[in-house]
């Protein structure tokens, strides 16, 4: 696991029914800063919670989540307390890979907690769902620059969605030291130190999508061309930044 220039961690969730009304867990496998527990959940879901068992990641680290929905599978991910790049004694960009694979008729919910950019770290960061026709999805990332009084690292992030092997979303942020010029300007973040996005796809927005709206000043709600709705938002600080999120949740509904 440990070696030059930093640690390499992987997890891998695996949902199918497990024929009872419910949902399975035959795979729920992590290694080293990436633990797993299965927590208690309602329904038919199941719930698992990512729980760092280490600081990271660091420099020159790389994690990678891949979690699969079978057909009928209802899973949903989150986790324990936030994520904080930080720098390490191993020089170069981290990595923090998430795959998440959802079948047709299943369910995925990724709902993390907020990652958190301090200051001299590097992190590069891919999040790729890949859905079949029929999948739901609810996705959300949550980054905040810097901790208190402290100017961020440098943070990418990569999100792609595919519906049934088509782009339905491709998108990359890049903030910090090094980025391109303007990411803090008026026509990126504006000087805010908090950014998020909530996608959710669900059959069901084909034939009736949800309408483009202002969720505030810094927020909006735009659906995309598919079955799918695209949240983006800005705020000064991770608790309203989460607040923001939360009501366009409950603006799309169940």
């Amino acid at each position: 696991m440990a070696g030059a220039p930093g640690v390499r961690a992987t997890a891998r969730i695996t949902a199918r029914p497990d024929g009872r009304g419910g949902t399975a867990l035959p795979a729920l496998e992590g290694e080293g800063p990436l633990a797993l527990r299965r927590t208690r959940a309602t329904g038919s879901e199941a719930r698992v919670t990512l729980v760092g068992a280490m600081s990271g990641p660091l420099g020159g680290d790389h994690f990678t989540i891949e979690a699969t929905a079978a057909e009928g599978a209802e899973l949903h991910i989150g986790s324990a307390a936030a994520t904080i790049a930080l720098p390490g004694q191993a020089k170069g960009e981290a990595r923090y890979d998430v795959r998440l694979t959802v079948a047709e008729g299943a369910e995925l919910r990724w709902l993390p907690e907020q990652l958190i950019s301090a200051n001299g770290s590097d992190l590069y960061v891919t999040t790729r769902a890949d859905l079949a026709r029929g999948a739901r999805l609810t996705l959300r990332e949550e980054q905040v620059l810097g901790r208190a009084h402290e100017e961020p690292g440098r943070l990418t992030s990569r999100l792609t969605v595919r519906l049934d092997g088509r782009p339905l979303l491709d998108q990359e942020l890049s903030c910090g030291p090094g980025a391109p010029g303007g990411w803090d300007g008026p026509a990126v973040l504006a000087g805010h130190r908090a950014v998020g996005q909530l996608i959710v796809v669900r059959p069901e927005f084909a034939e009736a999508p949800p309408s483009p709206q202002l969720l505030g000043e810094y927020a909006a709600l735009t659906p995309l061309v598919g079955p799918g709705v695209l949240v983006t938002a800005l705020a000064p600080d991770a608790l309203r930044l989460r607040r923001t999120l939360d009501e366009a949740l409950r603006i799309l509904g169940p």
